[in-house]
C-alpha cells in the first residue's frame, strides 16, 4: 500500500519538504494550501518537481467552510472552488479534502449540506476531480466520521466521499468499528496522525500535539485494521500539526515519518519486516571522555574494577556483578566532557536484531575493526547514541585483554536502567525508534517539574523489566545539555552500596532536609530508617508493587550514577522524587560542571 506524507508536517519551504519527503522513500505527498500560497513556483513547476522525486500529488487540502450556509454564500464558495479546481488541474492532483464547516452561519441542516455538497462535487467532477468530505472533531454541526458518511450518502454524487482521519476519530472517543459499514470506494481518503492523551480542548490538542503513528496513545493500528476492512485501498497518509515537527530538520522528520508507516504496515499486516528482536540485558554502557582518571575515581568508588583493556582502542572494561561499563579515552573524546555515547544491548540474535534496525531506517554505523574483533553490528539512535547489538559476553568479551586487578565488590548486581536525556526535537522520535527498532513496550509519559520548566519522560522495557531505558527531554530547545545522562546501578542493599561509596571517597549528591520532613508525613517508615536516608541522601519511593530506595552520585561531566534497590514489584523510577534531585543538581552544576 502506497505511503504519503501532507507537507504541514515538516519544517522548511515547499521545495525542501517535497525533497525531504522523496528521500525518505514516500510515494506521494498532499499538498497544504499554506505551502503552495508561500511558494515563488508555479502550480505546473511544483508538479514537474514532484514528477522529478518520484512523487505524486495525492491530495490538495483544505477547502474549508463550504456546506450549509444560504445560498448567497454557497455561491461565493462556487466561485472559490472553481479557482481551487483549476489550479488542481494544474498541479496535477484529482482529490480535494473538504473540511466540516465552522462557520458561525453554518445551519444545522443535513439536507442543506448534503445538496451543497452534490452541487460542490458536480463543479469538481467537470474538471475530473473528487471531494473527500471530513468531520473535524470540533466542526460547527458535524464532527463526527458517521455523521459525515451519512450526509455523504445522503447526496449520492460519484465524485463525493468521505476523508477518515484518526485524529478526528479517535480524539473524540468515537467508535471506528463502524467505518466498516461505509463502501471502501466511497473512503476517498485515509489520513493518520497520533497524539498523547491529553484533557485539553480538542483543537489546540489538534494543532500543536499530533505525532506520528506509534509515538502517542491512540490506537491508530486498530483504526485502520477497520478501514482495511472496508475495501479502502488508497494511500496511508501522515497529517500531522506538531510544534517541534515545524522547527526540526525536514529529513529527519521525513524519516522518522516513514518508521512510523512502515512499523504500523506491520502492525497491521500490509508487511512484514525481519521481526523484532527484544534485547534480554544491557551489556555496557560506553562513556567517552579525554580523562579516564575522575570517571574511575566514581567506578572505583562504586566498587567496580577496571578488569580488561581492549587489543587495539583505547577502551577500559570496568566491571562488578552484571554491570559493565567501557571508558573510552580515543580521539574523539580529546575535546569532549565526559558523556555516555554508546550502549550494548544483549540479544538472542544480534544479526537479525540489526536487519530489524536497517529495514525499520535506522542508520548502520561504519566500525573501525580488526580482523580478530568481534562483528558487533551498531546502529544510531535519533539522538546519535551508538546502539550495539551483542551476543553473551563471550562474544565480544574476547576483544579486550584481562589486566591484573582486586576483584570487584558486589553491592552492585547489574544495570536497572538507563537514563538517556533526549534532544528536545528527537524525544517523540526516540519513543517510536525504541518501539519500532528494538521492540521495546512504551510506558505512558510522565512530566516532572524542574527548577526551570517541565520535563517529559517515558521509559520503554522489555516484558521482563530486564532492559530498561528512561527517555526524557526539557522544556526549552536550548536545554539539551543541562541535564546529564546516567547510568542506574542495581543493588539488593542501597544502604550498604551508599555507605560503601562514601567511605571510598564517593560524593553523594545532597538532599535537603525539606524532603525528609515530607518523607516522613507521606510514609510510615520503620524506626531509623528515615534517619538513615537523611544520613545518606537516599530517597524513597512506593506504589502497590513495593518500594524503591535510590541515591546519586555527583556529576562528573554530562554523566552521573544511580544506586537502586527495587523491589520487584515496583515498575516506576522515581518520578515523585526527580523534582528534588533536579534542585539539587542544579545547585550543584557550578561546583561539578554537569
Amino acid at each position: 500500500m502506497r505511503t504519503s506524507i501532507a507537507t504541514v508536517c515538516l519544517s522548511g519551504t515547499l521545495t525542501e519538504k517535497l525533497t525531504a519527503a522523496a528521500r525518505a522513500g514516500f510515494d506521494g505527498v498532499e499538498i497544504f494550501e499554506n505551502d503552495l500560497l508561500a511558494s515563488p513556483l508555479a502550480p505546473e513547476d511544483i508538479r514537474a518537481r514532484c514528477a522529478d522525486l518520484g512523487l505524486s500529488i495525492d491530495l490538495y487540502q483544505p477547502m474549508r467552510d463550504v456546506e450549509a450556509v444560504p445560498e448567497a454564500d454557497f455561491a461565493r464558495n462556487l466561485r472559490r472552488a472553481r479557482h481551487k479546481f483549476e489550479l488542481m488541474r494544474r498541479l496535477g492532483t484529482d482529490t480535494v479534502l473538504v473540511c466540516s464547516s465552522v462557520a458561525p452561519q453554518a445551519v444545522d441542516d443535513d439536507a442543506l449540506a448534503a445538496a451543497q455538497l452534490a452541487r460542490l462535487a458536480a463543479l469538481a467532477e467537470e474538471f475530473g476531480i473528487r471531494v473527500a468530505y471530513e468531520a473535524l472533531a470540533w466542526g460547527r454541526h458535524v464532527n463526527t466520521y458517521d455523521h459525515a458518511w451519512r450526509i455523504v450518502e445522503q447526496a449520492g454524487h460519484p465524485a463525493l466521499g468521505t476523508c477518515l482521519d484518526s485524529f478526528h476519530i479517535l480524539s473524540r472517543g468515537s467508535d471506528p468499528k463502524g467505518i466498516e459499514d461505509i463502501p471502501g470506494e466511497k473512503i476517498f481518503f485515509l489520513q493518520l496522525a497520533d497524539a498523547p492523551l491529553l484533557g485539553m480542548d480538542v483543537l489546540q490538542w489538534s494543532r500543536h500535539h499530533r505525532c506520528f503513528p506509534g509515538q502517542g496513545g491512540f490506537d491508530v493500528a486498530g483504526l485502520v485494521r477497520h478501514v482495511l476492512r472496508a475495501g479502502y485501498r488508497g494511500p496511508l497518509s501522515l497529517e500531522v500539526f506538531n510544534d517541534v515537527f515545524r522547527q526540526a530538520e525536514a529529513g529527519p522528520t521525513a524519516v522518522d515519518g516513514r518508521r512510523s508507516l512502515l512499523f504500523l504496515k506491520e502492525q497491521v499486516g500490509l508487511a512484514e519486516p525481519p521481526a523484532p528482536v527484544v534485547p534480554t540485558k544491557v551489556a555496557f554502557a560506553e562513556l567517552l571522555t579525554p580523562d579516564a582518571e575522575p570517571v574511575a575515581a566514581v567506578l572505583t568508588a562504586l566498587g567496580f574494577a577496571r578488569t580488561a583493556r581492549h587489543r587495539g582502542k583505547p577502551v577500559d572494561h570496568w566491571a562488578q556483578g552484571e554491570a559493565r561499563i567501557l571508558v573510552n579515552t580515543g580521539s574523539a573524546a580529546r575535546r569532549e566532557s565526559v558523556r555516555l555515547t554508546a550502549v550494548g544491548l544483549e540479544s538472542p540474535d544480534p544479526a537479525a536484531a540489526a536487519r530489524r534496525a536497517e529495514a525499520l531506517l535506522a542508520p548502520v554505523l561504519p566500525r573501525r575493526r580488526a580482523p580478530e574483533d568481534a562483528p558487533l553490528d551498531a546502529v544510531a539512535a535519533p539522538d546519535g547514541t551508538e546502539l550495539f547489538f551483542c551476543g553473551a559476553p563471550a562474544d565480544w568479551r574476547g576483544d579486550f585483554e584481562d589486566v591484573p586487578h582486586t576483584p570487584a565488590a558486589t553491592a552492585v548486581t547489574g544495570v536497572d536502567h538507563l537514563a538517556l536525556t533526549q534532544p528536545w526535537h528527537h524525544y517523540d522520535e526516540a519513543v517510536l525508534f525504541h518501539r519500532a527498532v528494538l521492540g521495546l513496550d512504551a510506558r505512558p509519559g510522565v512530566d516532572v517539574a524542574d527548577p526551570y520548566g517541565l520535563r517529559r519522560s517515558r521509559a520503554v522495557t522489555n516484558a521482563d523489566g530486564s532492559v530498561r531505558i528512561a527517555l526524557t527531554v526539557g522544556a526549552a530547545p536550548g536545554d539539551d545539555t543541562v541535564h546529564a545522562r546516567h547510568i542506574a546501578l542495581a543493588t539488593d542493599d542501597v544502604v550498604a552500596a551508599a555507605r560503601a561509596f562514601r567511605a571510598a571517597g564517593g560524593r553523594l549528591l545532597p538532599v535537603p532536609a525539606n524532603y525528609y520532613d515530607d518523607l516522613a508525613a507521606r510514609f510510615d517508615l520503620p524506626e531509623g530508617e528515615l534517619e538513615t536516608y537523611r544520613e545518606l541522601g537516599i530517597l524513597y519511593d512506593r506504589d502497590e508493587g513495593g518500594a524503591f530506595r535510590h541515591c546519586y552520585t555527583r556529576t562528573v561531566g554530562h554523566v552521573f550514577f544511580e544506586l537502586v534497590q527495587r523491589d520487584a514489584g515496583h515498575e516506576g523510577y522515581g518520578a515523585p522524587n526527580a523534582p528534588v534531585r533536579l534542585a539539587a543538581q542544579h545547585g550543584e552544576r557550578g561546583v561539578t560542571g554537569g
